[in-house]
């Protein structure tokens, strides 16, 4: 089969190729994934885990990668709660070959069920994404209705849907990014925009929760910004400073089916919708990792068409 390698830390992009690879094997609870779409993250090739397995052994050439959608291929010795034949999405294992293949293993539990009616190349922008933001706002935010929040970056993947979901969730949105992310922030159901290259961030005001996917100087001073008893949640770096009266939390995204299937149903009725701003073919996968091809939201790959047609 064919997929993205990376074979050399030290060459970086240049060390990414198309290339032919093994079939993947499916271990226990596995199921292998037939890949029609893909996403992946500009900085994984800096991502130690790129590099090497759980066990912290040298695992090039790698398949970098890790939001999927696809079909499940076949499954592994005990694997349940998925068949043959059945449309998923969901996360790619972060030790192990990654999305950016024909084909690829993934433990079952880090999949969910994708509905028929929504295509591949929405559902591959969603994973690292949707998850992210989900558990940012709710889990460590723990953002309710009627409670404000500001969310930086918000054009970008995950911001974009933590502007909709804290949105629909009943909260006060403040957006912030570029002049130019103003209106298609706003579009995504943001109360207030805040332009950081000509606006004073403390003109945002207090909100409860503060959600930085920036860091640096934002990250740092988002601090005096979080309201006695709210949250300052980032996905950079933990934060060096901390709120007065609140706290300050940093995690990484962890897959999660039941969030995941909530939202694939918000993408199927239209609640959710990720900025997917480009779609290359598999061969081109190299140079969209480039930053000079970077757009704001998405790119998705498009790795196969299903051959009984099923539409991306």
């Amino acid at each position: 089969m064919q997929a993205i390698t990376v074979r050399d830390r030290e060459a970086g992009l240049a060390g990414l190729s198309l290339s032919d690879v093994p079939y993947p094997q499916a271990a226990g609870n596995d199921v292998i994934v037939r890949v029609h779409a893909a996403g992946f993250t500009p900085g994984e090739l800096d991502w130690p885990t790129t590099w090497t397995d759980r066990a912290g052994r040298d695992r090039t050439p790698s398949v970098p990668g890790h939001e999927l959608s696809g079909v499940v291929e076949e499954l592994g010795f005990g694997t349940t709660g998925l068949s043959v034949g059945q449309r998923v999405f969901g996360l790619a294992d972060w030790t192990r070959n990654g999305s950016l293949a024909e084909y690829t293993a993934v433990e079952a539990r880090n999949l969910a069920p994708l509905p028929a009616d929504v295509d591949h190349t929405l559902a591959a922008a969603v994973p690292i994404s949707g998850l992210t933001a989900w558990q940012g706002l709710f889990d460590h935010g723990r953002l309710t209705a009627g409670q404000t929040v500001l969310i930086h970056g918000a054009a970008g993947g995950v911001g974009s849907i933590a502007v909709q979901l804290a949105r629909e969730a009943g909260a006060r949105v403040i957006g912030t990014g570029r002049s130019a992310d103003r209106d298609r922030v706003l579009a995504l159901g943001a109360d207030t925009f805040l332009d950081l290259q000509t606006e004073k961030l403390e003109n945002a005001g207090e909100a409860d929760v503060v959600f930085d996917v920036i860091g640096g100087d934002v990250l740092d001073r988002s601090a005096a910004l979080v309201r006695a008893g709210g949250t300052l949640v980032s996905i950079t770096l933990p934060p060096k400073v901390q709120p007065k009266a609140g706290r300050a939390v940093f995690f990484v995204v962890e897959p999660d089916r039941a969030r995941l299937t909530e939202l694939a149903m918000r993408l199927r009725d239209g609640r959710l919708t990720p900025v997917v701003a480009a779609v290359r073919p598999l061969a081109e996968a190299p140079a969209a990792f480039a930053p000079a091809t970077r757009t704001r939201g998405k790119t998705i790959i498009r790795v196969t068409e299903d051959r009984t047609g099923d539409p991306l």
